[in-house]
C-alpha cells in the first residue's frame, strides 16, 4: 500500500510553521486559542485526504497544502463553535477552548480561524481559486445546516431516518467529499473526477457517521472506541438506531421505548434500550445501510481515470478508516 505518511508528515510540518507564526499575532487573546486547538491531537484525515486526491492525479501533493489547511481550520473552527453548543467541557481529554479562555473568546476565535480558511485559498491562481471557493462555500453552508437540524432534532419526535441521513450527510460527510475535491482541483483534475472524488468522500462520511451510531451501542472496547460506549442513549440522542426503532416499534414495544427515554439509570436505560435494538434487528439494519454507503463509495471511487495502484491505496485507507473497533 502507498505509504500516506509522508502527506501527514508534511502537512503537519506545514501546520507547524503556521502556528509558530500565531505567537507573533496579537491581541494573544484571539490567536492563542487558535494555535491551542491546532496542536490537539488528531489524526488530520480530511487535509489528508486533499494531498492524498492531489498525488492521486500525479502532481506534487505540497500544491494542495493550503488547500488542506483551509479544510483543517474550517474543520477546527467548527469544533470550537460545537463546543460551545454543546456546552462540553472536554476537546480530545482537554479543556475546550470556552472552558480554558472564556465564551466571547471562543467565539472570536473561532470566526477569525473561519476567516482565515478561506484566506488560504487566495493563494492560488484565479481560475483554480473561484472553483475553490465554490466547494467550499458551498460545503461551510451545509456544515452549519447539518449542525442547526442536528439541534432541532433534539426538540422534535417526528425526525425521520430520511432526515437523519441527510443531517449526518451535512454535519459530517460533505467535508470529506468537499476535501477530496479541493485536492484534485489544485491537481487541475477534471469536474468529472472531481465529482466522483467528492461522492466517494461523502459515502464514506455517511458510513463512517452510521458505524459510529452503532459502536456507540455495541463497541466491545470503550478504550478502542474512544468514548463511553451507550453515551448517545443515556442522552436520547436521534440516532439511525433510535430513528429506526422509533419507526419499526408497535405500540406495546412504544410505551416500553417512551419509558426508556425517560429512565434515569443509566445501566437500566442503556441495557433496555439494547435489547429494544436486538429484538427490532435494528443493529443489523444499521450495519447494512453503512455497507450500502460503503458500496456506493467504492463505485465513485472505480470510475476515477488515474492510476489504479493509487486508486487501490485510497479504497484500502478509506476502508480502514471504516474498520475502527468493529
Amino acid at each position: 500500500m502507498h505509504n500516506y505518511l509522508s502527506f501527514s508528515n508534511g502537512f503537519n510540518a506545514y501546520l507547524s510553521e503556521y502556528t509558530t507564526q500565531l505567537s507573533n499575532l496579537s491581541p494573544k487573546e484571539l490567536y492563542e486559542p487558535e494555535s491551542y486547538i491546532l496542536n490537539l491531537s488528531g489524526k488530520r484525515v480530511r487535509p489528508i485526504l486533499a494531498l492524498v486526491a492531489c498525488d492521486l492525479f500525479e502532481k506534487d501533493f505540497k500544491l494542495a497544502l493550503n488547500a488542506a489547511a483551509a479544510v483543517e481550520l474550517f474543520h477546527n473552527f467548527s469544533l470550537i463553535h460545537d463546543d460551545i453548543l454543546d456546552a462540553a467541557p472536554l476537546r480530545r481529554s482537554q479543556p475546550t477552548v470556552h472552558m480554558k479562555w472564556n465564551t466571547n473568546i471562543a467565539i472570536l476565535s473561532g470566526d477569525v480561524m473561519l476567516v482565515k480558511a478561506f484566506k488560504q485559498l487566495e493563494r492560488y491562481p484565479a481560475e483554480q481559486f473561484k472553483q475553490l471557493c465554490t466547494i467550499f462555500s458551498k460545503t461551510s453552508i451545509e456544515v452549519c445546516e447539518g449542525q442547526q437540524n442536528d439541534m432541532n432534532f433534539e426538540s422534535r419526535v417526528d425526525v425521520s431516518v430520511d432526515e437523519y441521513i441527510e443531517m449526518i450527510t451535512k454535519k459530517t460527510a460533505v467535508l470529506l467529499g468537499c476535501s477530496l475535491q479541493m485536492g484534485a482541483i489544485c491537481a487541475g483534475a477534471g469536474e468529472t473526477d472531481q465529482n466522483h472524488l467528492y461522492e466517494f468522500g461523502k459515502h464514506i462520511g455517511i458510513a463512517f457517521q452510521l458505524l459510529d451510531d452503532y459502536l456507540d451501542a455495541f463497541a466491545p472496547d470503550a478504550d478502542k472506541f474512544g468514548k463511553q460506549v451507550g453515551g448517545d442513549i443515556i442522552a436520547n440522542k436521534k440516532t439511525y438506531l433510535l430513528l429506526k426503532t422509533m419507526q419499526l416499534a408497535n405500540s406495546a414495544q412504544k410505551k416500553e421505548l417512551e419509558r426508556l427515554l425517560l429512565e434515569s439509570d443509566a445501566t437500566l436505560k442503556v441495557n433496555g434500550m439494547l435489547n429494544l435494538f436486538n429484538h427490532l434487528n435494528v443493529k443489523s439494519m444499521c450495519l447494512e445501510e453503512a455497507d450500502k454507503h460503503t458500496k456506493t463509495a467504492i463505485s465513485e471511487l472505480e470510475k476515477l481515470t488515474v492510476n489504479t495502484v493509487k486508486k487501490k491505496d485510497l479504497e484500502i485507507f478509506a476502508l480502514n478508516l471504516l474498520q475502527r473497533s468493529i
